[in-house]
């Protein structure tokens, strides 16, 4: 008797739990806005064609990229790759520093990985 009644405290503990994780789950998969994934699509059927194959492969790929590298970490890369076509002494930190060529680093294994998976 006892173990039933552990058993539904345990139970009726737990539920919001479930319900939480039911809630944020899909937000954490789908941290992208539709802007940049959007941008990315365009760009990406801009290099390689605007056909609806290239469609489903480029928006595909942002989707590969978006389950490895989180939107912030994306953003930050974004920002290294568009400051590194800048030239000038005061962009040499997006080419020289260690954490900008790691945040490059992120972003072009994520990319080799949708890649594989969708081209």
């Amino acid at each position: 008797m006892k173990l039933k009644k552990v058993l539904a405290k345990l139970c009726t503990g737990l539920a919001p739990l479930a319900a939480l994780v039911l809630i944020v789950a899909p937000v954490a998969a789908n941290d992208y806005p539709t802007a940049a994934r959007a941008d990315y699509v365009f760009g990406c059927m801009a290099s390689n064609g605007q056909t609806q194959e290239m469609l489903n492969r480029c928006s595909c790929s942002i989707d590969v990229i978006a389950s490895l590298l989180p939107y912030d970490r994306y953003v930050a890369a974004e920002t290294v790759v568009r400051m590194r076509q800048v030239g000038g002494e005061k962009t040499v930190m997006f080419r020289d520093t260690a954490i900008a060529k790691e945040t490059l680093a992120d972003l072009r294994r994520a990319q080799a990985e949708a890649e594989i998976r969708c081209f």
